[in-house]
Order: C-alpha cells, then sequence, then structure tokens
C-alpha cells in the first residue's frame, strides 16, 4: 500500500479530472488523502464513493506543509512505508508512481525523490538545486547583471547536467515528492511556520543531512508553473516571510554547512 496527499483550494474541475486521468495509469494499490482547504466542501462531490480515497475538509486553511501533514501523520499511524505529496496542478500520463517505489525501496538510505518536472509544453523545469543563500533568491529574481546570472543559475540549479542521470540535490521541489516515511520519523514533518513556499526546501534540507535526496529524471510528470509569487502581492509578501523564516532557521550570510553541502552535491559530478 501506497498513500498519496494532495492538497486543494478552490481547485478547477479540469485540475480534479487530470488528477483522475493520472491515477488510472497507477498500478500499484494506493490511498489518496484529499485535504481541501476551500472555504465550502462543495469539491467532495468529486471524490464521495470512492473507496481509495479519504476527503479531508479543512477550511482553517494553515498551509501547503501544515495541511500535508495531516494526511502524513494518518500514513505514520498506519505504518505506510511510502507517502507521495502531489500538487493539484500535476498529471502523469505513465506508470510512475511504481518505479519510484521500487528505486526507493531497493536504496534504502533514500528518503526523498522527485521525478523530472515538464512544463506543459515538454521542456523541463530546473528544479533541483543547491542550497539557497540570500544572493541566490536575489539573482533569480533581478536576473542582473546577465554574465553574472547566467554563470551563476547554471550552476546553482544545476543545468549542466547530463538529462537522465540520477543524482543527490539538496533542494527538491514539493510539487511531485515520494518520502521514506522512516526517514520522515527521523527528521520530523514539514514544518507549519512555513505557510507557503519554502517549506519543500526546509524539508528537503533537513532530509539531506541524514538520508539522500534523490532527483530520477527516468520518469516525469507535467506541471503548470506559475510563478505566482512575481504576479500577485499577496503572495509575494507570503515569499517573503517564508523567505525570511528560511533564512532565520538555516543562516544567512554565515552558514558553513550550507558550503560545505554544496561542495559535496557539485563534487558528485567530477
Amino acid at each position: 500500500m501506497i498513500n498519496l496527499s494532495i492538497v486543494l483550494y478552490n481547485t478547477s474541475e479540469e485540475d480534479i479530472q487530470n488528477i483522475f486521468k493520472s491515477l488510472e495509469a497507477v498500478k500499484s494499490q494506493y490511498k489518496l488523502y484529499i485535504v481541501d482547504n476551500s472555504p465550502t466542501d462543495t469539491l467532495i462531490s468529486f471524490f464521495e464513493n470512492r473507496d481509495e480515497i479519504e476527503y479531508i475538509h479543512n477550511p482553517s486553511n494553515p498551509g501547503f506543509g501544515a495541511s500535508h501533514n495531516i494526511a502524513l501523520k494518518k500514513t505514520l499511524e498506519d505504518n505506510i512505508s511510502y507517502h507521495f505529496v502531489i500538487n493539484p496542478d500535476v498529471y502523469f500520463t505513465s506508470d510512475i508512481i511504481t518505479p519510484m517505489v521500487e528505486y526507493m525501496a531497493s536504496n534504502h538510505e533514500i528518503g526523498m525523490m522527485m521525478p523530472q518536472i515538464l512544463n506543459l509544453d515538454g521542456t523541463a523545469q530546473h528544479l533541483p538545486k543547491l542550497l539557497p543563500s540570500p544572493i541566490s533568491l536575489l539573482l533569480r529574481k533581478i536576473k542582473q547583471p546577465k554574465f553574472i546570472y547566467d554563470t551563476f543559475i547554471e550552476k546553482y540549479e544545476l543545468r549542466n547536467i547530463p538529462e537522465e542521470q540520477i543524482y543527490t540535490a539538496p533542494i527538491l521541489s514539493g510539487c511531485f515528492t515520494l518520502f521514506n516515511v522512516k526517514a520522515l520519523q527521523e527528521v520530523g514533518l514539514y514544518d507549519d511556520r512555513f505557510f507557503m513556499y519554502f517549506e519543500d526546501w526546509d524539508i528537503s534540507r533537513r532530509m539531506n543531512q541524514k538520508f539522500k535526496t534523490i532527483y530520477f529524471p527516468i520518469v516525469s510528470v507535467y506541471h503548470g508553473y506559475e510563478s505566482g509569487a512575481n504576479k500577485n502581492k499577496r503572495l509575494f509578501k507570503i515569499f517573503i516571510k517564508s523567505a525570511k523564516s528560511y533564512f532565520n532557521k538555516w543562516g544567512w550570510i554565515f552558514d558553513m554547512e550550507r558550503r560545505r553541502i554544496n561542495k559535496i552535491t557539485l563534487n558528485q559530478f567530477k
């Protein structure tokens, strides 16, 4: 048995139908937790009378990580070995669940994995990363001066790695994540001080301290990347607040562990 969780908030019918189409490809037995943070429970109609789905209405909307923790705690209680965290705007066209679990099951030192993430046009999103510094975030936002930015982004987002190479990255995206539940028991669940943004970076870093955090591009999913913080003032404020929480927790300029882990990450490609 494998558990999956998806957090909704006024999610469109199109995204929900894409979820169902994706799950039709999954050959492994699974249980899906739908944690619906919408103000009303109107979305329940899509999930009724499905034995493999448990719908949880959660209108308090404590945030992405805290909401997935509701499902993760049930996984821990039921002693399930593997748990997928999936965004509602992600879809896939073949069974990627089973090969990811099989790879993790054969490599017990892995605590966390993500597949290749594709844009809707099939191009790759560069989501595995080195551990960030405040300057990293600034350069990613302003993208200037260009001669500095181009060199930086190639290294920071590990863009020069062969496309199908499996490797360790200390930052994995939270849009599609497989967790080894035994590893989660050791490092802890999502830190709920992050309402949105950086919760995946934080748990990746904690996991990377004790286990392997693996980018697994052998399989892929499609993700409608919106970059909402660049377009919406409210989301940008949330982004800034979460960034402050992250660097307050891990260190701003002086972070020797960041330098050490990034060096180890880059050395694996030599």
